[in-house]
């Protein structure tokens, strides 16, 4: 059984043990005030605290996760593409259990995560699996656990398979990536963002931040340029990180009118600088 030591708070798997969280001490997350703690898989398996939970979340679209949820709590998406089933984000908690449910749907292909809050248990996906992990290299530093199943791309884009694409926007992280599948939603298209594209209470707009729990906004220039990306892509529904976190329709329009109003909010020129 798998000892490598998860942060309990953010859900990230090392190699060995450590003091510190990496990921926790950035300024886009925290260090609980509880201080730092550590478990592994083995103990959560063995704690009887979680089952696997798996809930369709869209057409063609698949939640998979735990509950109770754990650490940050995201959930992942297999996505049933033509090309295959592929996993989209990964969720921290993983047992034998969940890899029968997931291989009686087919199994999958490939992982590729948003962002390093997601990376977590990836390599035990993987190796579970046998399965790559597609990583943009704008987030290397982070990885917790290396292992030959990650694969660092580059560039702005890349085709895991003729029908899913990955767009690295740099939201949230240098290596922030959304994915695009052109023939979800019936053919009009879906975008699964995890919170690089956040999706948030209010439908019809999504958010954009550099850190969540910390409420510290994005760089103009970074969604400027990420809606100039989007912009390409036609896509009807938006699937954020966390469970039914779903805008279902005029996705596309919905991410061009949240970055105007971000912008209209965080670029005012008439403000007086702080003087520090």
């Amino acid at each position: 059984m798998s000892t490598e030591p998860i942060c309990l708070a953010c859900g990230m798997q090392y190699a060995a043990a450590r003091d510190d969280c990496p990921v926790c001490e950035d300024e886009r997350q925290y260090v609980p005030q509880s201080g730092q703690q550590w478990t592994n898989l083995a103990a959560l398996r063995s704690s009887g605290t979680y089952t696997p939970r798996i809930e369709e979340q869209g057409r063609g679209i698949i939640g998979v996760g735990s509950n109770p949820g754990f650490a940050i709590g995201e959930r992942a998406l297999l996505v049933q593409a033509r090309s295959g089933n592929f996993l989209w984000d990964c969720a921290a908690y993983l047992d034998d259990a969940l890899v029968a449910q997931v291989r009686d749907l087919g199994g999958i292909t490939g992982i590729a995560i948003s962002h390093p809050h997601y990376y977590t248990t990836m390599v035990e996906w993987a190796h579970a699996f046998d399965v790559p992990i597609y990583l943009h290299e704008g987030d290397q530093e982070w990885i917790g656990r290396p292992d030959p199943a990650v694969k660092l791309w580059s560039g702005t884009t890349l085709d895991v398979a003729d029908d899913l694409r990955l767009i690295n926007l740099g939201v949230h992280f240098t290596g922030g990536t959304v994915l695009h599948w052109p023939d979800g939603e019936d053919g009009q298209g879906a975008l699964l963002s995890g919170d690089i594209v956040q999706v948030i209470p209010d439908r019809t707009h999504v958010g954009f931040m550099y850190s969540y729990p910390n409420l510290i906004p994005e760089r103009p220039h970074v969604v400027r340029r990420a809606a100039e990306l989007l912009a390409g892509y036609r896509f009807e529904a938006i699937y954020g990180a966390w469970w039914d976190a779903i805008v279902r329709t005029d996705g596309s329009e919905v991410v061009q009118r949240s970055a105007r109003r971000y912008l209209a909010h965080v670029t005012d020129q008439s403000e007086t600088p702080l003087s520090l």
